[in-house]
């Protein structure tokens, strides 16, 4: 049996496989030690495991480095052959039955589909980044229209991202499935609750995946308001533990502009819970800037929450103006709240850690951004007193490049 063969023997033996590797020949020893599998020893006492090309064991498949040029090869010429068939066969795809009247597939062209569906899984698994085999699945599967087979698709992308974390064929493909599913199936929601939980759980084996966060980010327009204050609150955690991957609080910033946006009619309550939503992830940044020092992800997020709360102040549901008592006296505690965070942030302690410097310059340059944003009722008062809180030198001492930012708002 040749390898291409081999190959797609185990795929159809083992459909639970849930993650496929590359190794090196030297670690199928390892394994085969490591799962205690029979194998007859050499007179050195060395394991000499049974096969060297494949290994499969506990819904695991690794391919041996050593034979992914010929088996991609051979697995490239079988998939293009399949589908040059396949297309020459479209055209008589169906018989029509004279009797009954009815469409039966015909044979021949469900060979070619299977045969294409087949070639083009073990080319995926090989080489993950072509979009022929991709784009051939997408013709076949969107002829069926079959929920068993957008699965069989979710599966095998899956895999691939299982070793391959940031392809964007493979992202690509789970959009167009999620896409073909929407509005045709009802169990879509439990299909984005296992997204947002592959996305996590590869963004903890890949750090900084920007793709697989922008594909949660993509997922959000599919949710329904509870979705999205549950994922709200279960990635809170997350993004406790990894302040410097923005792409976490980027994800959440876009789920709390989609609770604001997804609200039935003019009902008050929604307003309201907008609101705590903002006020509660600020709590949480403020928690994190103290702990963490030099994070510029926690200031670049914070800019985000602080706007949302004073374009909230801004305008009221009923269109109150902000210069209305009870909306001066929020932006005055909120105000003052800032300038209470910044006197410890803009105190440099030790200039042999550039956290500290860090810290002193996001928080300076964030309370220059503040001060463009807030009322203009509002803007003399608080120069003053970022004024009497020494921000200018700090500005000067820090960030001397941009101390021409104070004396633009002087002006």
């Amino acid at each position: 049996m040749d390898l291409l063969n081999q190959l797609e023997t185990i795929l159809e033996s083992d459909p639970l496989i849930d993650e496929v590797g590359l190794i090196h020949p030297s670690q199928f020893i390892t394994l085969s030690k490591e799962c205690s599998e029979s194998s007859n020893s050499s007179a050195d006492g060395a394991f000499r495991p049974a096969n060297t090309k494949f290994w499969n064991r506990d819904h695991k498949l690794g391919i041996s480095t050593e034979i992914l040029l010929p088996v991609c090869k051979a697995a490239k010429s079988a998939f293009m052959d399949a589908m040059e068939q396949y297309k020459t066969h479209s055209d008589l795809s169906v018989n029509k039955h004279e009797d009954k009247n009815m469409v039966y597939p015909s044979s021949s062209c469900q060979s070619f589909e299977s045969e294409v569906m087949k070639h083009s899984r073990a080319l995926l698994l090989l080489s993950c980044d072509l979009g022929t085999a991709w784009n051939a699945r997408k013709l076949v599967v969107s002829k069926k229209q079959q929920l068993p087979m957008f699965t069989d698709e979710l599966h095998l992308s899956a895999l691939v991202l299982s070793y391959s974390h940031k392809s964007e064929q493979a992202w690509s493909h789970r959009r167009w499935v999620i896409k073909m599913i929407a509005g045709k199936y009802s169990n879509l929601q439990q299909i984005i609750a296992k997204e947002s939980e592959l996305v996590e759980k590869i963004a903890e084996r890949s750090k900084m995946n920007y793709r697989a966060w922008n594909h949660r980010c993509w997922l959000v327009s599919y949710m329904t308001r509870e979705q999205m204050l549950y994922e709200l609150k279960k990635s809170r955690d997350w993004a406790g533990l990894h302040v410097a991957d923005n792409s976490c609080f980027h994800y959440r910033r876009r789920l709390m502009l989609g609770i604001s946006e997804n609200k039935q009619g003019d009902d008050p309550s929604y307003d309201v819970e907008n609101y705590q939503v903002v006020k509660e992830e600020l709590d949480l940044n403020e928690a994190l800037i103290k702990c963490y020092i030099g994070r510029e992800a926690l200031w670049l997020h914070r800019r985000f929450l602080s706007l949302c709360l004073i374009r909230h102040w801004m305008t009221t549901t009923d269109g109150i103006s902000c210069h209305s008592t009870s909306m001066a006296n929020e932006i005055n505690i909120f105000l003052d709240k800032e300038l209470c965070l910044l006197d410890p942030c803009s105190t440099i302690q030790d200039m042999e850690f550039e956290d500290f410097e860090a810290q002193a310059i996001y928080s300076t340059m964030y309370f220059l951004w503040l001060i463009k944003q807030i009322p203009e009722f509002r803007k003399i008062e608080l120069q003053e007193k970022l004024k009497a809180g020494n921000l200018k030198n700090i500005l000067h001492k820090t960030c001397p490049e941009r101390s021409f930012l104070w004396d633009v708002l002087e002006l």
